[in-house]
């Protein structure tokens, strides 16, 4: 039997730790009951959004027997569903409304010093992309999976003047922007 104390520490052991490239945020966890048979089967269902408060964000969903289990899932799905979210200055290009089933969010720019005017929600979805000045109103809806999917269309449709005036084929001196 060999000593610990003759091994050599293995090449691939790194014991530096990478930096986290995105944070994330647990928006809501939901126990769900299926009944079956026997009795009943319980689980947990995870939704989460991840993101690099940097312009870019996604949602992700999961489900576990349990918990940790449902976000780490959760997490996966979010990463694979990123979306770009154009940013100008600290705030959105311009006002969107986002619909997700019977879920509304109106999304408004607003003046720097601001701050994030959302619910909670919103607020995960709208930090995690990294804008810091915002005015948001739910509308419809107050589920927050519906919630968060209705913000994340929103922030698809946004359009900066720049890609709004490539599209056009003009000048952004020409569209008013």
């Amino acid at each position: 039997m060999r000593q610990d104390k003759d091994r050599k520490p293995r090449k691939d052991m790194n014991l530096e730790v990478a930096p986290k490239q995105f944070e994330e945020r647990v928006v809501s966890i939901n126990h769900v009951t299926k009944v079956v048979k026997g009795g009943r089967r319980y689980r947990f269902s995870a939704v989460v959004v991840v993101g690099d408060k940097n312009g870019r964000v996604g949602l992700g969903t999961g489900k576990a027997i349990e918990v940790p289990d449902a976000i780490k899932k959760a997490v996966e799905d979010a990463k694979k569903n990123m979306i770009t979210v154009p940013i100008v200055a600290t705030t959105i290009p311009h006002s969107i409304t986002g619909v997700y089933g019977a879920g509304m969010v109106f999304l408004k720019p607003a003046s720097e010093g601001t701050g994030v005017i959302a619910g909670g929600p919103v607020r995960a979805v709208v930090e995690m992309a990294g804008i810091s000045n915002i005015l948001s109103k739910s509308l419809g809806s107050s589920t927050p999976i519906n919630i968060v999917r209705a913000t994340i269309e929103g922030l698809k449709g946004l359009r900066t003047a720049e890609q709004v005036a490539a599209i056009r084929g003009k000048e952004v001196q020409e569209i008013g922007g």
